[in-house]
């Protein structure tokens, strides 16, 4: 075998696994829906942040505080397949997979943790307000 298919075979195996997670609450079963390049890095992440009681999203470590870690399970969704390609970017797949899934489950109000995600235009909407905002402080 030539040195680079030795190398493409290497960095396909040695790929942290990425895809699609759900933290999901055993008790109520709302669900945090997310996707990571690194699936173990960023589980490892939310379960240090809800333990510390630093998490971003109130609602989940709210109910997080109130029954328990032992209620919470991190689990794996979808995975997707490395690529032959070293240099391939990851990110529009997993944007594009995490939104299949969230389109699936749709985590939100009372069946999630997730916020619905914002179209074009109400992102313009908020980076415009943001800019005045920042302008009239200035």
């Amino acid at each position: 075998m030539n040195r680079k298919k030795e190398l493409k075979r290497e960095y396909q195996q040695g790929h942290p696994p990425l895809g699609v997670f759900q933290i999901r609450c055993l008790t109520n079963e709302k669900v945090f829906v997310g996707s990571a390049l690194n699936l173990p890095g960023i589980l490892n992440r939310h379960k240090f942040a809800l333990q510390q009681g630093g998490h971003q999203n109130k609602a989940l470590q709210a109910d997080w505080k109130a029954l328990g870690e032992a209620n919470f399970v991190f689990e794996i969704l979808d995975e997707l397949t490395p690529r032959e390609d070293p240099a391939y970017d990851y990110r529009d797949d997993l944007v594009a997979l995490e939104n299949l899934w969230l389109e699936q489950l749709q985590p939100y109000d009372e069946r999630g943790y997730n916020e619905p995600k914002k179209d074009r235009e109400a992102r313009l909407r908020m980076i415009a307000a943001n800019r005045l905002r920042a302008a009239d402080e200035a």
